[in-house]
């Protein structure tokens, strides 16, 4: 699989330490398509792809027949410019350019994030390595030569298509995935933790690699009151599983799934069943984990068995546990953080591939929290609102 080339991102870094000259002046690259058809899929219905990268790269966009004009500072048109290469090359290859792919090149463009800053020594240093490491090559027609963010990215490849990453974080999940035997995803919901989790755990089984995959989440939601509800065992634990099935549903056809579910080929349990058991050459998923506590999360990590690879993904803003019990994962991430042969990515708001709001969200709650912890809001929150952490209950 291929790697990010991150030393592009590193270039800018080293070189923002240059002196500033005069600010750079607005530059304009033109491009030229050679199918008009393709063009104007690229366009999208009424240009809304390219309205929707006007906004999201700070570009100017316009197009005269087969000729493409790129106005903007020079870093955003090199990013523009690759970007628009890649997306073209994707439709030469068959592929489909929709809304969810504009906003995925616009997130991806996030590994030169320096050229997006308020301008400064670092910014213009950052437009001069960014221009020089996209700069197309000598003779190569630009089309033919798609370059960073999207051109070295790593996939998953399943019977069902390949998966790519749509943001930076992802790019870098995917690649701990593939090189490491332990990975742990943390972040908010919807930055595809899971899912990626368990396309490259049923890639791994289809290639043959392991020989069974094992998805597992604590049904602490229910806690002990899962006797109470109506049903046989399956019936009752189905409902905290189901992000996991609908993830495995995707990634292969559902005779496929029926057939390898009935063979034990892929098991789907809650963690209290991982009690005693040792998995060899398997894929383990755990789901969750910020649910869990310190000694369910040592059960489990002990689980692991010869050939095995294990993905731990959760939200610590997000711990159902009772007030005063310490998550799991938060305990495991102290304590094996560094350890050789284990790999922890940390997503961010930007990482969300969901509605663009669902990130706003996130951020808006991370800044509350923030100032719950460090500012005068805390202060003011429990003056005014909380008489008994006890009564308040486990976070949403």
């Amino acid at each position: 699989m291929n790697q990010i080339p991150r030393d592009f991102r590193r270039s800018a870094r080293a070189a923002a330490g240059l002196s500033a000259g005069a600010p750079p002046e607005t530059s304009t690259a033109a491009m030229t398509f050679d199918d008009n058809h393709l063009l104007s899929e690229l366009l999208g219905d009424h240009d809304r792809n390219f309205a929707r990268l006007e906004q999201g790269l700070g570009v100017r966009l316009s197009c005269r027949g087969n000729r493409v004009a790129i106005t903007g500072e020079p870093g955003r048109v090199a990013l523009t410019r690759s970007t628009l290469d890649a997306l073209y090359t994707r439709l030469r290859g068959g592929g489909s350019v929709g809304p969810a792919d504009i906003d995925a090149a616009i997130r991806l463009s996030g590994v030169h994030g320096e050229v997006f800053e308020p301008r400064s020594p670092r910014r213009e240093a950052a437009d001069r390595a960014v221009v020089a490491a996209l700069r197309p090559s000598p003779g190569v027609v630009s089309n033919d030569d798609p370059r960073l963010p999207f051109s070295d990215l790593p996939a998953i490849r399943t019977r069902r298509g390949a998966v790519g990453p749509r943001s930076p974080g992802q790019a870098s999940y995917m690649e701990m995935l593939a090189s490491n035997e332990m990975v742990f995803g943390i972040g908010p919901a919807g930055t595809g933790k899971t899912y990626l989790a368990v396309a490259q755990a049923v890639a791994m089984l289809q290639a043959g690699r392991v020989d069974r995959i094992v998805l597992s989440r604590p049904a602490v939601e229910a806690g002990e009151r899962l006797g109470f509800l109506p049903g046989d065992l399956k019936e009752k634990i189905d409902p905290y599983l189901r992000p996991l099935y609908d993830a495995l549903n995707d990634m292969m056809p559902p005779d496929q799934l029926v057939r390898r579910m009935a063979t034990g080929e892929i098991e789907v349990a809650p963690l209290a069943f991982m009690r005693g058991r040792t998995l060899a050459h398997a894929f383990v998923i755990l789901d969750e984990a910020q649910n869990t506590t310190s000694a369910q999360m040592k059960m489990f990590l002990t689980r692991m068995g010869e050939g095995t690879h294990m993905v731990i993904t959760g939200d610590l803003s997000q711990v159902d546990l009772p007030s005063g019990v310490r998550s799991g994962l938060r305990d495991a991430l102290d304590t094996l953080e560094g350890v050789p042969g284990i790999a922890v990515n940390r997503f961010e708001s930007r990482d969300v591939v969901r509605h663009p709001l669902v990130a706003r969200i996130v951020d808006a709650y991370d800044r509350r929290e923030a100032a719950r912890k460090n500012g005068p809001a805390r202060q003011y929150e429990t003056d005014h609102f909380i008489e008994n952490d006890d009564d308040a209950g486990p976070s949403a």
